[in-house]
């Protein structure tokens, strides 16, 4: 890890190789992939011949039209001429196509076409104003573009080009409270079940959450941003070349090299000067130190002219990140010696990434195209976790990632081949900054109902986990798309993979030690600690192979009507699954243990020991349809419904192998304020037990505390969603100019997510001691004899989605200087598990899920994104973006609708007020074009520019039962906010 010392060395190091490099470079047009790749049809005169080129690469694709119809497929996303000559006639237009796109031009070659003004003519430069986008109305899908110049005119702060899929109805880029990571999510799903492919290849992550590779617990890019040329984003009805996902696809293409040399240098910075304080920086009198510095290069040209091309793309990100230790509110840190008092207040933490990207693409001639890709990225941070913790408490995490992709295309007349070899390696290490002990300051929290006796107020020492998890494997895809029937578009793909999947978990790795701060600093009352399980494996390794296959047909039946129809198969095979035992001594006691022998589940469905198969059930039917009102694109109806299936991940999955790795001890020690009666888990207070001898000692003493079991149902399925959609697309003309409109009535209800439940039952196979009992009665302590708990894995969670979906968008363009986009996103969602859809996997208020829906939390019911770019003139940009949403529903359990002699019950709540988020931020942006090959821009970025407070903290005890409603119920009762505060950010370029 960088220490942030360092970081100014590092900088100027980094800065001047950087500025060498890009003295040779400005960024490029976008190469492609199967699933990123444009087609172009239409019509045209009988016997046309129609020939496409690039023109900034001078790639070129021409057919033969049949029947007067036209079809060309796998073309880059970029700037085009096209050019349809018949009987001596010629026409000629240019324009731009989208990532991912079927854009119609219907051509007839009477008289030529002149250029649109400002249109690049010819292949020796590409325009900087690019030709006209033709607009896709005409798709099944729930689909909107992410344009290149949004990416670049759009404020911003983080450099995540994700971030502006939050532009897009029904998609959320969420930060935690105080920025340590952000991950995309769409509808009631968590960020898990999302896809991103880029250039065509997936980036899941198969191990832990996130959706994609290492943005697991990261406040980094996934992928750098100066090398992506745009993007789409399809929230659901995907076509069948999708796979893995259940909530939205990402499908973005990277820039290439063109036939001119070009580059671009960037650099960015703000810090806590300028910035406004948190709430809790004003209380205190002053502000965490806070740099936040970004800064990349761009390099890429031809090597050899329309035939081989180069892209570079390096960025860099350098925090200082502020943080704070904060006391509960019920606690006053007076009492604590000043040593301890100190801690409170602001203090800082680095964060350092790196992202590598490199591209050759290599055109032979007109039918082949090679490509290959390579991306590394290297990333570290610092993270103390709660607000509670000292900076000797944080956890140091490494996220590291390799990705390369070699590319081969093949095209003829009526056939188009994309295969891709691939390789992936990504870990995940989170692990303490401090090796030793830690030790837990706590109170007996006055004014909680049940008296908890370990309400946290300081943590210092060895922070709580150490993990090892990571996926590593090659893997092969192959696209063939056929049109050479009339009317169809024939594709079928074929994906295998073969990776290795470990995980590795110690929670915690070092002993951690309970003190009373208003009993004893020295002595504690309580330690946990973890120790190895003789019989257990506590590192897992799987060799998963993944397989895929589908075909499509996407079908004109006439001029008006176009049907999708497709059909997917998945399949994975994870050894760690079924080729899992229990030892004869756990087998022994699981059918031996009377107290799950008349119970509400079979302990033999969840046995493994050669009875498991894998899951071969992932049928995945996707039907669409569109129909032109009138013909001629402008006025379009949409709809479809298809079934897609994600993945289980492998972290889950593995909890059988590292969950019950290590015995987890808990040991009391008996003092005035924490009493217990003596046990093997009570003992009196020996100074030795502070020592690693000490706890070896109690370990030989105790050798089957502990050990809890973790098991999966032998019948596991895939997590998969049910996706419905209708709706309409318009292209119309406002105050001279085009406009694109969309309203989509969704509906989706995703099923089979896994969950882990309580297996321990009372003595007569019930789950509640006491029924009426108001907490709960559950049977926590009563573990399978000689070991821990039983904890059961199992299918169960469910969402679903109602959702209404507007888009209102006026592309920018040169011509007209400004651009425009509305997007709109009522949500009526729920789920069957409490905050299932932010990650939690654990169940205990009952014996199993039920069919009982809940609000479901971190979806707000109404959210609107404004955003708009604007010419000033004389080379000046002005952009805004507005964000607003209904409050969030938040956790909470309802003991006060219930009488005295029922149980308490999960019941989310809204926070009172009407508008729950709102942020404006603003960017200006001045160019100076020297006359010479180089321009240098100046930027300002004013990120919530009202500086509006986003509260955070909300009350969710609604009273007890028989007691008067807590009047402070669904109030703010604390002060964290999200970030940002407002905040100016300096940024400056070169392109050349």
């Amino acid at each position: 890890m960088r220490h942030p010392e360092t970081r100014n060395r590092r900088f100027a190091r980094r800065i001047l190789s950087c500025a060498l490099a890009s003295g040779l470079a400005m960024s490029a047009p976008v190469v492609f992939a199967q699933s990123t790749s444009a087609t172009l049809r239409g019509s045209v005169q009988a016997e046309s011949t129609v020939t496409v080129t690039n023109l900034g690469t001078g790639l070129t694709r021409s057919v033969k039209a049949s029947n007067g119809n036209y079809n060309i497929a796998g073309l880059p996303p970029g700037s085009y001429r096209i050019d349809v000559v018949s009987g001596g006639q010629s026409i000629s237009r240019n324009l731009t196509l989208a990532v991912g796109q079927t854009a119609t031009l219907n051509l007839a070659t009477a008289a030529a076409t002149p250029p649109i003004a400002g249109e690049a003519t010819t292949l020796d430069t590409v325009s900087v104003t690019a030709p006209p986008v033709i607009v896709e109305t005409k798709t099944s899908e729930i689909a909107t573009y992410v344009s290149s110049k949004q990416i670049e005119a759009l404020p911003q702060n983080s450099r995540n080009f994700l971030a502006f899929a939050d532009t897009v109805p029904g998609m959320q880029f969420i930060s935690s409270p105080n920025g340590s990571e952000s991950q995309l999510r769409s509808g009631a799903q968590g960020s898990s079940n999302i896809n991103v492919f880029i250039d065509g290849v997936g980036q899941k992550n198969y191990v832990t959450p996130g959706g994609i590779t290492s943005q697991d617990d990261s406040r980094g890019n996934p992928f750098p941003q100066s090398a992506i040329g745009e993007y789409k984003v399809i929230t659901s009805n995907y076509k069948a070349e999708y796979d893995q996902i259940s909530s939205a696809a990402v499908t973005a293409v990277t820039k290439s090299g063109t036939n001119e040399f070009s580059g671009s240098f960037f650099w960015d910075r703000t810090s806590d000067s300028w910035r406004k304080p948190t709430v809790a920086e004003e209380k205190r009198g002053y502000k965490s130190p806070e740099v936040t510095e970004q800064y990349g290069v761009t390099f890429g040209g031809p090597i050899i002219k329309d035939m081989l091309h180069f892209f570079l793309s390096y960025e860099a990100k350098e925090f200082i990140v502020p943080r704070n230790v904060t006391p509960p509110a019920v606690f006053d840190p007076s009492v604590l010696p000043p040593e301890l008092a100190s801690i409170y207040g602001g203090y800082s933490v680095p964060f350092n990434q790196d992202l590598y990207f490199g591209k050759l693409s290599f055109q032979p001639s007109d039918a082949h195209l090679f490509e290959l890709t390579l991306r590394y990225r290297k990333e570290d941070s610092i993270s103390p976790g709660s607000d509670i913790s000292a900076p000797s408490f944080s956890t140091n995490f490494v996220n590291d990632e390799k990705r390369g992709d070699l590319r081969y295309q093949f095209s003829s007349t009526n056939w188009l081949n994309d295969a891709h070899i691939t390789f992936e390696e990504a870990a995940y290490n989170p692990s303490p900054v401090t090796a030793g002990p830690g030790y837990r300051y706590t109170i007996i929290d006055p004014g909680n109902a049940t008296g908890n006796p370990r309400l946290g107020v300081l943590n210092l020492g060895g922070g709580p986990t150490f993990q090892d998890k990571g996926q590593k494997g090659f893997g092969f895809q192959d696209d063939l798309t056929y049109f050479g029937f009339e009317g169809h578009t024939l594709k079928m793909g074929v994906k295998y993979k073969d990776v290795e999947l470990n995980a590795f978990q110690q929670n915690p790795p070092y002993p951690q030690y309970y003190f009373d701060v208003n009993e004893s600093l020295t002595q504690p009352y309580r330690v946990d600690f973890t120790a190895p399980y003789a019989n257990r494996a506590s590192f897992v390794e799987s060799k998963n192979k993944q397989f895929g296959i589908y075909i499509q047909d996407d079908w004109e039946v006439n001029a008006k009507l176009t049907l999708n129809i497709g059909l997917r198969w998945d399949y994975e095979k994870n050894p760690s699954y079924t080729d899992y035992r229990i030892s004869d001594d756990l087998l022994a006691a699981l059918r031996g243990w009377v107290r799950i022998q008349n119970t509400d589940y079979n302990i033999e469905d969840f046995i493994p020991n050669g009875r498991r198969k894998d899951f071969k059930d992932a049928w995945q039917p996707r039907l669409g349809f569109s129909y032109d009102l009138f013909g001629d694109q402008r006025h379009v109806i949409f709809g479809g419904a298809g079934r897609a299936y994600d993945r289980n991940l492998f972290d889950l999955m593995a909890r059988e192998y590292y969950a019950g790795a290590f015995m987890s001890y808990a040991v009391n020690f008996p003092t005035p304020l924490h009493p217990c009666d003596p046990s093997a888990t009570c003992i009196p207070f020996d100074p030795a037990i502070l020592t690693p001898a000490g706890i070896a000692a109690y370990v030989a003493a105790n050798p089957e505390q502990g050990g809890e079991v973790n098991l999966l149902n032998n019948d596991l399925k895939t997590p998969y969603s049910d996706q419905y959609s209708l709706g309409m697309r318009n292209l119309f003309q406002l105050w001279g100019h085009e406009w694109n409109s969309s309203v989509t009535l969704s509906h989706i209800v995703s099923k089979d997510g896994i969950y882990f439940r309580l297996g321990n039952r009372w003595e007569d196979g019930s789950f509640h001691r006491v029924p009426g009992a108001t907490w709960g009665g559950q049977p926590w302590d009563e573990r399978i004899p000689g070991y821990g708990s039983l904890i059961l894995g199992d299918n169960g969670i469910e969402y679903k989605l109602n959702s209404l979906l507007i888009s209102l968008d006026k592309p920018y363009t040169a011509e007209s200087g400004w651009g425009f986009n509305l997007a709109y996103t009522y949500s009526d969602a729920k789920e069957n598990r409490t905050d299932a859809s932010t990650g939690e996997t654990f169940y205990g208020d009952g014996p199993r899920l039920t069919s009982r829906y809940y609000m479901s939390t971190g979806v707000p019911k109404h959210r609107l994104v404004l955003s708009g770019i604007y010419d000033l003139g004389w080379d000046t940009m002005l952009s805004g973006k507005l964000v607003l949403a209904t409050p969030t529903p938040r956790n909470a359990t309802n003991c006060n609708d219930v009488s005295s002699d029922s149980f308490c019950f999960y019941d989310p709540f809204e926070p009172e007020g009407t508008i729950g988020y709102k942020q404006f931020d603003m960017a200006l942006e001045k160019r100076w074009d020297t006359g010479t090959d180089l321009r240098f821009k100046i930027r300002a970025d004013l990120l919530n520019v009202f500086n509006w407070r986003n509260w955070n903290q909300f009350e969710g005890w609604r009273g007890g039962p028989n007691e008067a409603r807590n009047p402070k119920f669904g109030k703010r009762n604390g002060d964290e906010i999200l970030w940002p505060t407002r905040t100016f950010k300096l940024s400056f370029g070169l392109d050349w």
